[in-house]
């Protein structure tokens, strides 16, 4: 009785134990889909934001909007690029690496042109904004090469997919139509000369079976009886 208790009292904690965990897993599940959900949020904001001030700004303001427009847009398709890749693509995986050193450049660069649109003094601005530029440039030209490098590998693999599948659907395909390439049996001579397609009708009546006519019959000399000899 009391291994009967201690085994309920262990199930017992071990299903309290796993109700615990799957409580967890759930709420930081839920979690990471809020912060998800929010941080989307907060960028489609701020892209809204820079937007409408590199249209509506004109000058300095507008310019360094249109620079971090530029360099948020570029490096957010790369990495949802590289992404989706390599979920199917494990060589991909240093190029995420490389992604992940040329993001540090881009985060920095976007603070920078941050702080420089808070900046009063848009004369010092102004001078420093082909250096800004240059910079924006080498970091989306770097990250432009890693994303359409990783789209025409992809491009590539299910290109070379589909030329070896059309191979084996034409081996497939001449398999189905053998009967095409087989020579037709000659048929016999007598065959073809006494029966045709035509029917029963066409055939003929074999001369075995035709009781041939008397009055056309005509003896040969070895079928004619010797007549007895008569004396006189």
């Amino acid at each position: 009785m009391e291994a009967v208790i201690l085994i309920l009292t262990l199930l017992f904690v071990a299903f309290m134990a796993l109700g615990v965990y799957a409580g967890v897993k759930t709420v930081r599940a839920a979690k990471r889909g809020v912060d998800r959900t929010i941080t989307q949020a907060r960028r489609s904001v701020e892209d809204t934001a820079l937007r409408a001030k590199s249209y509506g700004q004109p000058g300095v303001p507008g310019e360094l909007a249109q620079l971090r427009l530029t360099l948020r847009t570029s490096m957010r398709a790369t990495q949802d690029a590289l992404n989706a890749g390599a979920a199917e693509d494990a060589s991909l995986s240093e190029s995420l690496g490389l992604f992940e050193r040329l993001s540090a450049h881009g985060r920095e660069l976007d603070n920078d042109l941050k702080r420089l649109e808070r900046e009063p003094d848009r004369a010092t601005v102004a001078t420093m904004l082909p250096g800004l530029k240059e910079r924006t440039e080498r970091i989306t030209h770097s990250a432009e090469s890693l994303r359409w490098a990783a789209r025409d590998r992809a491009r590539q693999f299910a290109d070379d997919d589909l030329a070896a599948l059309n191979a084996q659907i034409d081996l497939e395909a001449g398999a189905l139509r053998h009967w095409t390439t087989e020579e037709q049996p000659a048929a016999p001579r007598g065959e073809a000369a006494g029966h045709s397609w035509s029917g029963p009708a066409d055939e003929q009546t074999p001369p075995s079976l035709t009781p041939p006519d008397p009055r056309l019959r005509t003896e040969y000399p070895w079928q004619k009886s010797a007549r007895p000899e008569t004396t006189n």
